[in-house]
């Protein structure tokens, strides 16, 4: 499996003149135990030659990402929309509602009203 141990810089840049944002990204390491977490939590069933790819294409985009974390952006202003039109939005309206037995109906867990999910979160 492909492993990147390079460390990330912290960069911040500016959305508009409102938002500022900081980009920390850690030190990630690609191993079987990360591959098997994320195949638990995905609810997939790999098999070893998956696991392989998945943990060889994941360390790919960490590689890509470490070498976009190297690129100079000093006095570059972000991109925000790829147009001079901005975000195009609509109106906020309910449509296409499904009934609660439609919506569990391929939920692994559920009480009958609502989604069971494991607790993530520790408070």
């Amino acid at each position: 499996m492909a492993s990147s141990n390079k460390p990330y810089i912290e960069h911040s840049f500016h959305l508009n003149d409102y938002i500022t944002t900081n980009i920390e990204a850690i030190n990630m390491e690609i191993n079987s135990a990360l591959i098997l977490r994320l195949e638990k939590l995905a609810n997939l069933q790999l098999t070893e030659q998956e696991r392989q790819k998945l943990g060889d294409d994941l360390g790919k985009i960490v590689d890509m990402v470490n070498q976009l974390q190297e690129v100079n952006t000093d006095g570059v202003e972000p991109l925000i929309y790829l147009s001079d039109r901005g975000a195009v939005l609509r109106k906020d309206e309910v449509n296409h509602q499904l009934d609660i037995n439609t919506a569990l109906a391929n939920a692994p867990q559920q009480d009958g009203t609502y989604f069971q999910v494991p607790k993530v979160s520790k408070k």
